[in-house]
This record gives C-alpha cells, sequence and structure tokens, in this order.
C-alpha cells in the first residue's frame, strides 16, 4: 500500500505538470520563435523561477546534499554564496548584452548570434556542436537521479532503470508537446513547489531530531571538522575552482543561456538577476543542511545512494516523502526538458538549417527537432544505465565543458576587435584539451590525465585562461573577415 502510494503520488505530480504543459500548447503559435522562445514575451516571476527550475536538478537535490554529507555544509558557499552571486553578475555581463543584441537582431541561439557576428557557419556549428556535447552528461545526470532517487524511496522495489525510464519518458512527450511557453509556465509551478516542500521538509526532520541546536550538535559530534572552516575536501583551490567553473558553465548552458533572449524586456532581465542570489539561498541552506545534518542521525546510508530520500523515509510520513521525491523528479524533468528545448533550437537552427537544409520550412524544422528530441533522451537514459560517475562527477564534467565557452563569447559580445579565427581557435583548441583529460579517465590502455592540480585546483580553471589568451592573441594577429559585423552587436541600454 505504501509503495502503491508513494509511486502513484509521483506519477500523478508527473501528469499534473505535463497538463500544464498541454494547456500552453493550446494557447501556442506555430513559430520558431514561440516554441523555443515563447514569443520573447516572459515577464519577471515567470523568468526568474523558469531559470530556477531549470538548474533545480539532480546536481542540487541529490548530488548537493551528498556532497554535504560527505564532506560537510561548506558546499553552500561554493554553491550558494559565490555561486548565486557570480552568476548574477554574468547574467548582468553576458545575459543583458546578449538580450538586447538577440532582441534587435531576432536571434534565438547563441551559435547563431556569433555566426552571423563573425559570418561564419562553422563557428556557429562549433558552438552548437560543443554545446551538445556537453549537453548530453548533463540530460543523463537528470536519468541518473531519477532512478537513484526511486531505488531510495521505495528501498528498491522499483530498479534504477525504471526511474530512469520514467523520467525519460515524461520529458520526451511534455517537450514534443510544450515548447517554451509550457516549460515556463510548468518551472513556475514547481520552483514555488519545491522552495515550499523542501523548507517543510527540513521544519519536519528538525522537529523529529529535536530542533536546530540538537541536529547541529550531533552533526559536529559526528564529524568535529564539519564546525570548522576549510580543510579536507573545502581546499581554497576547490573552493574558488568549483565556484568559478560552475557559475560560468551555468552561464554557458543552452537551457540558461537561450533565456537571456525570452524577457519582455530589459527592466524585466534585471530585476531577475537582482533576486537570483536570494532565491538560490532560499532553496540551498535547507537542502544542502539535510545532508550535512544526517551525519549526526541514527540512519544507514549504504554507499552510492542518496542521503535526501533515506533521511525523508526516516523521519517524516512516506507520502510527504514521496512528496518530495516528485517535486526533485519534476525538477528534473523541467531541467530536462529545457534541456533538450534548448539542445534541439541549437541542432536545428545552428546545425541542420545553414549545414544540412537551408531552405527548410518552420513545418519541417520542428519535425526534426521533435525526433531530435527523441533521440537524444534516448541514447541519453541508454548511457544513464551505464552510470558512469557519482552525480557530482558527472555534473562537474559538463559544467568545466561549458565554462571554457564564456572567455571568447565576452570577448565577442565586449571588443570589437575579435576575429573569426580568434574564436575558432579560442573554442577550438581547449575543448579538445579538456575533451582529452575527460576520456583519458575512461579510454583503456591511455595514460589518464589529471582532473586536478596542487590541491584541488581544476585544470578547467586553467583551459579556461587559455581559451582567452587564445581568443585574444589570435585575434590580434589575424585580420577581421569582410564576412564580419561588430555593428551587430553595437547596442545601447534601454
Amino acid at each position: 500500500m505504501t509503495l502503491g502510494l508513494s509511486l502513484g503520488i509521483i506519477v500523478g505530480y508527473l501528469l499534473f505538470a505535463l497538463a500544464i504543459g498541454l494547456i500552453a500548447y493550446r494557447v501556442s503559435e506555430v513559430t520558431a520563435e514561440d516554441y523555443y522562445l515563447a514569443s520573447r514575451s516572459l515577464g519577471t516571476v515567470v523568468l526568474l523561477f523558469t531559470t530556477f527550475a531549470t538548474l533545480l536538478s539532480a546536481f542540487t537535490f541529490f548530488g548537493g546534499p551528498n556532497l554535504a554529507y560527505a564532506a560537510g555544509p561548506e558546499w553552500l558557499i561554493v554553491m550558494g554564496t559565490l555561486d548565486g552571486v557570480l552568476f548574477a553578475v554574468l547574467w548582468y555581463v553576458i545575459g543583458y548584452k546578449q538580450w538586447l543584441i538577440g532582441n534587435r537582431n531576432g536571434y534565438m541561439t547563441l551559435g547563431e548570434m556569433l555566426g552571423d557576428r563573425f559570418g561564419s557557419v562553422g563557428l556557429r556549428a562549433l558552438v552548437a556542436g560543443v554545446s551538445l556535447l556537453w549537453l548530453f552528461p548533463y540530460v543523463m545526470l537528470q536519468q541518473m537521479g531519477a532512478g537513484e532517487a526511486l531505488v531510495g524511496l521505495t528501498d528498491g522495489a522499483v530498479p534504477y532503470w525504471g526511474g530512469a525510464a520514467l523520467v525519460t519518458v515524461f520529458m520526451i512527450l511534455y517537450v514534443v508537446l510544450a515548447g517554451m511557453r509550457g516549460v515556463a509556465w510548468t518551472d513556475t509551478v514547481q520552483g514555488l513547489f519545491m522552495l515550499s516542500v523542501v523548507w517543510i521538509a527540513a521544519i519536519w526532520v528538525l522537529s523529529a531530531v529535536g530542533g536546530l541546536g540538537a541536529a547541529t550538535g550531533s552533526m559536529i559530534d559526528a564529524r568535529p571538522e564539519f564546525g570548522r572552516f576549510g580543510g579536507g575536501l573545502y581546499s581554497p583551490g576547490f573552493i574558488i575552482s568549483s565556484a568559478i567553473t560552475i557559475a560560468f558553465g551555468v552561464t554557458m548552458f543552452p537551457q540558461i543561456n537561450q533565456r537571456f533572449f525570452v524577457a519582455k524586456s530589459g527592466a524585466v532581465l534585471k530585476r531577475s538577476f537582482v533576486l537570483w542570489p536570494v532565491l538560490v539561498l532560499l532553496l540551498f541552506v535547507p537542502a544542502f543542511m539535510l545532508g550535512a545534518w544526517a551525519v549526526g542521525m541514527p540512519i544507514d546510508v549504504s554507499e552510492g545512494a542518496n542521503v535526501l530520500p533515506v533521511v525523508l523515509n526516516e523521519y517524516t510520513p512516506a507520502w510527504f516523502a514521496a512528496l518530495v521525491i516528485a517535486g526533485a523528479m519534476a525538477a528534473m524533468m523541467s531541467s530536462s526538458d529545457s534541456m533538450l528545448l534548448s539542445g534541439s533550437s541549437y541542432f536545428t537552427r545552428d546545425v541542420y538549417r545553414p549545414v544540412i537544409n537551408a531552405d527548410a520550412s518552420e513545418r519541417r524544422e520542428a519535425w526534426i527537432a521533435r525526433v531530435g528530441v527523441a533521440a537524444f533522451a534516448t541514447l541519453a537514459f541508454v548511457a544513464s544505465l551505464l552510470r558512469p560517475g557519482t552525480l557530482i562527477e558527472v555534473g562537474n564534467t559538463a559544467f568545466s565543458g561549458f565554462a571554457l565557452l564564456a572567455l571568447p563569447v565576452i570577448c565577442a559580445l565586449y571588443w570589437d576587435r575579435t576575429t573569426r579565427t580568434g574564436m575558432l581557435v579560442g573554442v577550438l583548441v581547449p575543448q579538445v584539451a579538456y575533451l582529452a583529460v575527460v576520456l583519458s579517465a575512461v579510454a583503456p590502455f591511455a595514460p589518464t590525465l589529471p582532473r586536478s592540480v596542487a590541491g584541488g585546483w581544476d585544470v578547467a580553471l586553467g583551459l579556461m585562461a587559455l581559451s582567452a589568451v587564445l581568443t585574444v592573441g589570435v585575434s590580434l594577429l589575424t585580420t577581421p573577415t569582410a564576412d564580419g559585423d561588430a555593428s551587430r552587436f553595437a547596442v545601447t541600454s534601454d
């Protein structure tokens, strides 16, 4: 009975999210701009929460508490404080400039914007290809999180592949039907819901263990180092590297970067990034602290399991634990559907149209996009069954790959002397180097290249610096091409 109730709540919540998408589908226009960007019509609340919910992924709900459980609550410093503020700054530096440019020129993707500025189909396709490459492990991360969540909630009655398959089916259905408008509406509901239930969960658990003081005291008794700043995993190199690569990587995520084009006005965009750090802390504080407090609780978290479902199963009723996991799975779906929607736009707008079929009708483009969504999600599901690493490891791989795009993009946005060759070299060389590092960890008979050096400094940070040096250096050594047009990026604030 308990198992049936738990699964019923989860499936019911996913169906509710799908219903919102169907309503949005009925009022949507049959245009690429409406499908991908909701006709650039989002207001402050919806833009803020769709960006927020898009980042409410398995990395946040399971990877974050898991890391706090293993290494201490200072993960809040990285994700809550540093990234909450740093991403808000980047939202202005990159996002606001992109909104001004996109609003004037009608761009829908980052690759389209850069390709037009530099007169280069190759650069357009390269940016899309790199983005799709690193999007794949992050979609896979959501499927891994869903599979592990249902295993934890049902004590193994539902197998890992069952949870991964469930979220895959729903996100394919949702993206094929809903488009950006449906995604944004559902994200708003899910963001508000998850903020509510995660705080209720924290208060419920704290009440069950004797309050905030008792939970914190038990945590420090069990792991005294959790009460001190620094040490262990949280070296300066780890904290700074993680904060920078995650914040810059998030800015280049297709599902986030594309939201820089959808605001109804510049004022909407400005209000959204000002409110962002507050919203981030409101979620991360209870979620990550539940993971940290769990070390002092009399619970058994088996190796490889997620700590949050174990805590909820122990201290809250089965129906509430199921509700939280349902919301977390819906959050994963809201991340995945945004990724698939943005990924399909990158493929159709930046690869299919300019490289394969420039004369494709919007109807054919929409058909190609939907088939691509199903194929991409299915391949990610198959890969998720191999479980190639922990949620943190898979997530960090994607963050770092995307972060390597950020500094060349900033150069293009703000430096008129940037050349097409500088962009191509600045994007391609660091990506090839980082891909070699990632593949060396899994390729048989190949030497393993280090992911971090000298006390936790991520090699991706060095490759980010390399991307800037190459973009600037090669641009100074080469001449802007006749096809390039820097005036396309010459915009003024509204």
